[in-house]
């Protein structure tokens, strides 16, 4: 099997490798065993793919199409395995096996190309936003996933250290950070959440017409799930004379068609905003880190 990692990963994986990490060399020794494990013929790699996982499309040993995806152990795939094993295909990819433990995921071959994303905005929120709403579960009892205020917890330590060398940044830092406390003092509920929701993550199916794939799943609140999908397509918001109107009014459709408390899921929003705006400066990718960070401002 003759192929190399997307530069999408590679260059993905590269700004986040702890030193010394040989993830990506061990990658296609690695790969070749999980499909010759299961069988499988392989079709192509998948381009440009995920940010932290090899997605392979194969088919089965009697012919079926299906997807091998393959992440490294910081991307938590036992901990996706366990999210797709509970929803058990309602709203989610399909998981066609629960035996192996090698890093590697069998799934439903979806529509690859094809994402919510590729509709007129207003359609693909509202597909995106049905999506969404049938993953919020009740977590399995005795469940290992991260909680919100576990990863947020880690998220806010970086974003401390990152605020002490770049004054500029400080007070949208301090703002989320202090959103983030007061979320945390009452949260609502407790429900299963794709963690990463986003547009991109719903591929047309043929056993339901979207389908949320990619989770790195958590337990909270819906607000925080919701969150993402707030600043959907951001560079076209801030290319936006509206941006900041579009924006509210964007929080307060998803809220209500949802049922999530708006104040929440803007400080959700804001947090999450400010997060991923923060981490971007800190691997060297300033053109995002400025979208992010000025959408951050108008909330």
């Amino acid at each position: 099997m003759a192929w190399e990692a997307p530069p999408r990963l590679v260059r993905a994986l590269g700004e986040t490798a702890p030193a010394g990490d040989d993830w990506l060399a061990r990658l296609p020794a690695a790969a070749e065993e999980a499909v010759a494990r299961r069988g499988l013929t392989v079709e192509r790699v998948q381009v440009p793919g995920g940010r932290s996982s090899l997605v392979l499309l194969v088919r089965l040993p009697d012919g079926t199409p299906a997807v091998l995806k393959l992440a490294p152990p910081r991307a938590r795939p036992e901990s996706e395995r366990a999210a797709l094993a509970h929803w058990a295909g309602l709203g989610a990819v399909q998981l066609l096996e629960d035996g192996a433990r090698d890093g590697a995921l069998l799934l439903e071959r979806l529509h690859p190309d094809v994402s919510v994303r590729s509709l007129p905005e207003a359609k693909a929120l509202l597909e995106a936003a049905g999506t969404l709403r049938r993953l919020w579960v009740e977590p399995p009892a005795g469940h290992a996933f991260e909680t919100v205020a576990e990863r947020t917890g880690r998220q806010a330590a970086a974003m401390r250290a990152g605020a002490g060398t770049d004054p500029d940044v400080a007070p949208l830092v301090e703002s989320a950070l202090a959103a983030r406390e007061e979320l945390l003092a009452a949260p609502p509920e407790e429900r299963l959440l794709h963690g990463t929701f986003r547009q991109s993550k719903v591929l047309s199916g043929e056993r339901m017409p979207w389908l949320a794939v990619g989770p790195d799943p958590v337990v909270g609140e819906s607000a925080f799930d919701l969150a993402r999908l707030v600043r959907d397509r951001v560079e076209d918001l801030i290319a936006q004379p509206s941006g900041p109107a579009t924006t509210r009014r964007r929080i307060k459709r998803l809220a209500e068609s949802l049922e999530v408390d708006q104040d929440r899921l803007r400080g959700w929003t804001l947090f999450r905003a400010v997060e991923s705006g923060a981490r971007a400066l800190r691997v060297g990718r300033p053109t995002d880190a400025e979208l992010l960070l000025e959408f951050a401002g108008w909330l």
